[in-house]
């Protein structure tokens, strides 16, 4: 694997960009597709929005300063598609947000790439009662295992803050278990 430095250099730099970029794709498109697709739950619109911060990412890579990991710049801008897909699409269906958050949870279980049980749906259905931030911040903790100094980095907030959202998430999904 290609240290994250180099493979920045290479793809800041023209001649070298298009296979640099390549690794990348190769690198991170997993990851990344998680991400999103716990934000998003839909497969196919996760693939859409995976596409559209891949592009995002290779037309603003020559403004990567480096003063973040690589992988969390690319996990904002992940996140930031996501959030936007997700308003976008509510707009579209002229529904709330909260409406949309509760249909995708519904279609969830006719997804045949959801690979979840009973207990998975519930802590969906959980997870879509809560803030975007602290849905974002309770799913790079809990399902990506990130640690918060690059949950913090990645969402660009502070570690208390993201340790006081992450105790909320936690307390509400509780709350939310007990009583359904």
């Amino acid at each position: 694997m290609i240290a994250e430095e180099t493979l920045v250099q290479e793809l800041q730099r023209e001649e070298s960009r298009s296979k640099a970029f390549e690794v990348l794709v190769n690198t991170y498109k997993e990851r990344l597709y998680w991400h999103i697709r716990r934000i998003v739950l839909d497969h196919d619109d996760t693939d859409d929005v995976l596409q559209n911060t891949f592009i995002k990412i290779y037309r603003n890579i020559e403004k990567f300063k480096g003063e973040s990991k690589l992988y969390s710049w690319m996990y904002r801008i992940a996140t930031n598609e996501s959030l936007t897909f997700l308003k976008q699409k509510s707009r579209k269906m002229g529904i709330s947000d909260q409406e949309l958050k509760d249909k995708m949870v519904e279609n969830l279980q006719a997804d045949v790439y959801f690979e979840g049980d009973e207990i998975q749906l519930k802590l969906q259905k959980a997870l879509a009662t809560l803030p975007d931030k602290q849905k974002l911040v309770f799913t790079m903790k809990y399902f990506q295992e990130m640690k918060y100094n690059d949950i913090s980095e990645a969402l660009d907030t502070s570690v208390g803050a993201l340790k006081t959202s992450y105790h909320l998430a936690v307390k509400k999904i509780e709350a939310y278990l007990k009583e359904n």
